[in-house]
């Protein structure tokens, strides 16, 4: 890979942490402006992309393997499904966020909370998947 580029790999080895913390920030910031965890997770997702192509896909996969995103890919979708399916055990709607809470805003919030965080995970996930089967293809 990129072996005899030490700029390149020291400027992501320092954005990295940068980048992963911006990824939380729109994560938990969604509910409130814009973000949220579709962008989150491409954001997350980018950041293992860009590590690969610096550092190689071999060694990306040791930080984060493809079996640890399978796992978190089915986590982000239970925990979205998840959500809705509580709401519907205590006589709401699906995804009615109200019933979560005795305040019905503070439903609202730990609802949209707990979606997005399953929408990013999944996102995260599926993109870096995606991008390890594309890259993998000819070895």
């Amino acid at each position: 890979m990129m072996r005899r580029k030490p700029i390149l790999r020291v400027t992501s080895k320092v954005f990295m942490p940068f980048i992963l913390i911006f990824a939380l920030y729109v994560q938990f910031h969604g509910d409130f402006g814009p973000g949220g965890g579709f962008q989150a997770g491409v954001i997350f997702g980018s950041s293992f992309i860009l590590y690969a192509l610096i550092f190689g896909l071999h060694d990306v996969k040791r930080v984060m393997p493809a079996a640890a995103l399978e796992v978190i890919s089915a986590l982000g979708v239970l925990l979205y499904a998840g959500v809705g399916v509580v709401s519907l055990f205590v006589g709401d709607n699906y995804l009615n966020y109200n019933s979560l809470a005795e305040d019905p805003l503070h439903g609202q919030h730990y609802g949209i909370l707990l979606v997005e965080l399953g929408v990013g995970m999944t996102v995260f996930s599926s993109m870096t998947l995606i991008f390890y089967i594309f890259v993998g293809r000819g070895r």
